[in-house]
Formats: C-alpha cells, structure tokens, sequence
C-alpha cells in the first residue's frame, strides 16, 4: 500500500475522531462552562531569569492546596517556549512526566522531544525518541524529530526520516512537508521547494496557506516574479485554502524586492482587505512594509487605525512604529513617539529605544543618545548593555575615544552572558589601542578586568596592559608569564613595545 492510500486512510479516521471530539466537548461545554484556570502562569511567567528553576515554584503553589491540571502545565510550557525559555519549559515537562501523576500524552512526550532538542542537542533528541514505547511513537513524535533535524540544518538525517515517516503512512499532514520546504529554503536550496509541494500533491496532502507562502518566498528569493503569479492564482483557486493577510504581505515583499512597488502596493491592498481590523500584528507588517515604499502618509494612516482599532499598543507595536519612522528619516516625529512609549504603561524594554539610539549613531548625533541614556539612569532605570555599547560605537566612528571607552566600561559594567549582545570585537580593539597609548593604568586595568567577563584575554588586552605598565614605569615580567600561561602568542605590536622599552632602559643604563 503506497504512502498516498495510508494518508487518505489516515485522513478519514482523523476527520472521524475530530468529529466525535468535538460533539463529546461540546456536550462538556454544556455541564462545565468554566475553562480551566490560568492562575499558575501568573507566578511562572513573571519569574524574570531565564536560568532560574521553576519547579519549586510549581511545588510550592501545590502545597498551598492549589490543583495543577494537565493543561495548566501544558499552559505553562508553551509560554515558556514562545518565550524563548526552553531549558525551564524543559523542567516543566520533565517534572510533568516524572513527579506529578498526571497524564503524560503522546503530544507531551512530542513537546519535550522537540526541547531536549534544543537544550541538549540532536544526539539527545535521539535517544529520546528511540527510547519512546512503541505507542507513543505517533506522528507526532515522528514531527518533533523531524523538527530537530530540520533545525539543526541535517539534510540528509531529515529526508531519510521523512522518507519513513511516508512510508508508515505519518505525513498525512502538511506539517512534515513544510518542515522539508523549509530545510531547503534555509539552505538556499530554492529550486527544491516546489519539488516537496508537487510531492505533497502526489501523496494526497493538501497543501495548507504555510505551505504555499514558503514557495512564494522561495521564488522570490529566485527573483522568479512569473513563478511566483502562477503560485498566488494556483493558491486562490484552490477550495480548502482561505486567503489570508499574511500571503499578500509575502507577495509584497517579493514585488517590493524586485523592483516592482506598484504591485507591491496592490498586494498590501489586499492584505489589509484580508486582515482583521483587530490584528495588530498584521498592522506590523502593512506600516514595515510602507515604510519600505516610504509612503508616510500610509504608515500614518495604519498607526491611528491600529491605535483605535487594537488594544493599547504594546512594545513591539512601538517598535515597529519607530523603525519605520527613522526608515522614513522623521527623527522628529520617532522622538515624540518615544515619550508616547516612556508614558506609556508598558514593560520598560530597552529594545525600543535603540531604535532611535541607532539612528542617532548613524546620523551624527550620538550626544542626543548618550543624554537620553543619562536620563533614564537619572529616574532609576538600568540601561541594557547593547544600549550603551550602541552609543560607545557612535563615539569610536567619530574619533572621541575617551567618550567610546566611557560608555563600553557602562556596557560591560552590566554585561550577562547569553542574553543577545557581547561587546564587538573590532570595536573593543580600537578602545584598547587607545587605552594603551593614552590611558590611565588604573583605567587600563578596570577595563580588562570588566571586559574578561565577556571574552578571555587576548594579544590585544595584553597589549594594552604591557603598553600602559611601560608608559607608567612599572614591570610588564608578571604579564608576560601571564601571556604565556593564558597560550596567548606575542603580537608584533607587543613584540615592537617590548624591543623599544628594552632600548629604553639600555640607553637608561649607559
């Protein structure tokens, strides 16, 4: 029996079992209106560090005689990992299938395949799968390996699984073959998507929106404008597909990228026909993409909509707002923006000011920058690390090296691994050269102390050190056996300050 007989019979029993689902839930509805209560995620998600573990909190909101349900949990984890907080989301399921009697499905068991994945690595993800119970095998544990291998970019590991995930008759959705679209689009490998959808056809699976926007982008990024026309009006013809706004905004950014905006903007017509007058997210995307078109006027235009149409608009609306705003070179109008956000009621993020930092670097102004930052120091706040490190490379590009050395030493000074930025290498380099030849030792010393937290000592830190112990008439012997227990070779900057400081103390001598 070849893989399309297995879908189709697959399909049947899953269009079955949905329908004797969803009259036994709505008959549940009936005796239970209540949903199940979320109060769990109020004392999880506000837990502010990534590497903190969360079961003790879990336990002890049990001990205090709350019940934790299936989909609490469930809750909880898909929180986290849209968060991006994939080792305690990790906790959570582990704790869910070994300490607290409840139900650990197939889907769960799918779930935490797919995070030891991403929090142990494809050899981990392995193990786990091949140790399943056969029953618990299902598709759905087939998909979150395929995942695995997909974003691990493991070509060949990821076709060899999709090739017997067919065969077992398992990829009778179009999940899997998008996972395969995907893998291929990541790879650059264009020219293969469309393959995957002909596939999907041969095997009866109907294609879904996702799987058509992926080849959409795929002739894009092939500069395939004709191709791209004939997947559009293939997509709108086709009677399980409901167009959506998010297709059109694709097609937008295809035209927009090859040179044709009059089309774009039809495009973007009609994703804003498509979208509900609600979705702020598809606002997002409608005001980005103007302002690539540099229409103000529309980007404008959506803004107040969405401020009227939407709940109160939150960081990333602001976000998006500001980047299109500076896009459109309207400084002005992104800095009463930014006290319309600062007034605001949200989450102080500091991912919304950069956006006007940068542009301030790039325009020149980077003084405005710094005096913002001291603004926000001055009532309290505690700027991030890349906010003062995008302040300290306007100052390098305009040769002001004290100011530079100033705002990276405030960068580093509440630098945390792992949280997005680390100090640029080339950047960091162009301080130490100054340090060297002009700073204080002391100044010298605290900087490479603060900077080791973010990279280990190197020939360029060493240099600086040596440079400024000679300048300050001190020996360098300590740092040289330093150099040599860190393996860190000479340079022939050291090599050149070291020759000359030996010279010096010759000529001292005679």
């Amino acid at each position: 029996m070849n893989a399309a007989v297995f879908s189709i019979a697959r399909r049947l029993r899953r269009t079955l079992q949905t329908t004797l689902q969803s009259q036994f839930s709505t008959s549940a509805r009936r005796y239970n209106p209540r949903k199940p209560e979320r109060r769990l995620q109020s004392i999880i998600f506000p837990v502010a560090s990534p590497s903190t573990n969360l079961v003790p909190e879990i336990e002890r909101w049990i001990e205090k005689g709350n019940t934790v349900h299936p989909y609490d949990l469930q809750l909880v984890i898909k929180g986290l990992r849209r968060l991006r907080r994939f080792r305690q989301a990790l906790e959570v399921s582990e704790w869910m299938k070994t300490k607290s009697n409840l139900p650990f499905r197939p889907g769960d068991h799918a779930v935490q395949l797919d995070l030891i994945g991403v929090v142990h690595g494809m050899s981990s993800a392995e193990d786990c799968f091949n140790k399943l119970p056969q029953e618990h095998k299902t598709e759905k544990a087939y998909g979150a390996l395929l995942n695995c291998y997909v974003r691990e970019h493991q070509v060949d590991k990821a076709l060899a699984h999709m090739d017997k995930m067919r065969q077992l008759g398992l990829a009778y959705t179009p999940l899997p073959y998008n996972n395969i679209m995907s893998l291929y689009a990541a790879a650059g490998e264009h020219e293969k998507v469309y393959s995957i959808l002909s596939q999907m056809k041969e095997d009866g699976v109907f294609p879904d929106n996702f799987s058509y926007r992926i080849c959409i982008g795929s002739c894009g990024a092939r500069s395939d404008v004709s191709g791209m026309k004939k997947l559009l009006q293939e997509m709108e013809q086709q009677p399980q597909i409901v167009m959506d706004w998010n297709t059109y905004t694709v097609v937008a950014n295809v035209y927009l990228n090859s040179g044709f905006p009059a089309l774009a903007v039809l495009a973007l017509e009609k994703a804003e026909e498509k979208m509900n007058k609600s979705d702020s997210v598809a606002y997002n995307h409608l005001i980005s993409l103007y302002a690539r078109l540099r229409d103000k006027c529309q980007v404008q235009r959506l803004w107040e909509l969405q401020k009227n149409n939407c709940k109160r608009p939150i960081n990333r609306d602001y976000l998006i707002m500001l980047n299109a705003l500076v896009k459109l070179d309207d400084i002005k109008e992104a800095e009463v923006l930014l006290k319309q956000w600062y007034s605001s009621l949200n989450i102080l993020d500091f991912r919304v000011p950069n956006i006007l930092f940068r542009a301030y670097q790039t325009s020149g102004q980077v003084e405005k920058a710094e005096a913002l930052l001291d603004q926000f120091v001055k009532e309290g706040k505690k700027p991030h690390s890349n906010s003062w490190g995008i302040v300290a490379t306007g100052y390098v590009v305009l040769g002001e090296m004290d100011k530079a050395h100033a705002m990276m030493k405030n960068a580093l000074c509440v630098y945390m691994p792992n949280m997005g930025w680390s100090p640029d290498h080339k950047l960091v380099n162009k301080i130490l050269y100054f340090l060297g030849e002009n700073g204080d030792l002391e100044d010298v010393e605290t900087f490479i102390d603060l900077l080791e937290v973010a990279r280990p000592r190197d020939s360029d830190m060493y240099y600086a050190l040596i440079k400024a112990r000679i300048r300050a008439g001190k020996k360098v012997d300590d740092l040289l056996k330093g150099m040599k227990d860190d393996g860190v070779k000479e340079s022939d900057d050291i090599k050149e300050i070291l020759a000359s400081a030996e010279k010096r103390e010759e000529i001292g001598r005679s």
